[in-house]
């Protein structure tokens, strides 16, 4: 029997805008710290967005820490901002699942198997996606307590009167959070 102890590989994959991304690669970055080997996942958008502000060695990656990217879905753009969320979340839900599916196999076949996911709350794709390779998953949900607390009571706040909000943009992203 062999004395050496497996690495676990996770792979991390936020949802495609800035306040997913960053808390989930500081999370990476801990596990990471603790000695696990880390894929990290963003949308080719995202990624050229990355490589744009901090430079191409920025996702250069380590032999145990590497950056990988999947299409989103939505037509190609060179804007610097974030893509509008009603679309990303439509898209990401439509046509992300056969190209995390493909990555899953890649890594797989190039190298240590991924041991767990820890995907966004808004990712919902990458469940059965766990499912198909029979790997744990962790679902992390990065927004503040604050933001948590308004998502579980929006429904009743409208209804009181509370939140006088025009147009569907909040009912569309915390039906989405919510699973409603």
């Amino acid at each position: 029997m062999s004395s050496q102890k497996k690495t676990p590989h996770v792979v991390c994959i936020p949802f495609p805008a800035q306040g997913h991304i960053n808390p989930m690669l500081k999370l990476a970055k801990l596990l990471h710290y603790k000695g696990v080997q880390i894929t990290f996942v963003n949308t080719e958008y995202n990624h050229r967005r990355f490589v744009r502000a901090r430079g191409p060695d920025s996702v250069g990656g380590l032999p145990e820490f590497q950056f990988e990217a999947i299409p989103d879905g939505l037509p190609p753009s060179d804007a610097d901002a974030t893509q509008d969320i009603p679309s990303l979340i439509e898209s990401t839900s439509k046509n992300c699942l056969a190209s995390f599916c493909s990555l899953i196999s890649k890594l797989n076949s190039d190298g240590p198997n991924v041991t767990c996911i820890v995907a966004d709350v808004c990712m919902g794709f990458s469940i059965e996606v766990a499912q198909q390779f029979g790997i744990s998953i962790a679902v992390f949900l990065p927004p503040s307590g604050c933001a948590i607390l308004v998502a579980t009571h929006f429904e009743q706040l409208i209804e009181r009167g509370c939140i006088p909000l025009k147009g569907m943009y909040p009912a569309l992203v915390c039906s989405s959070l919510m699973g409603l």
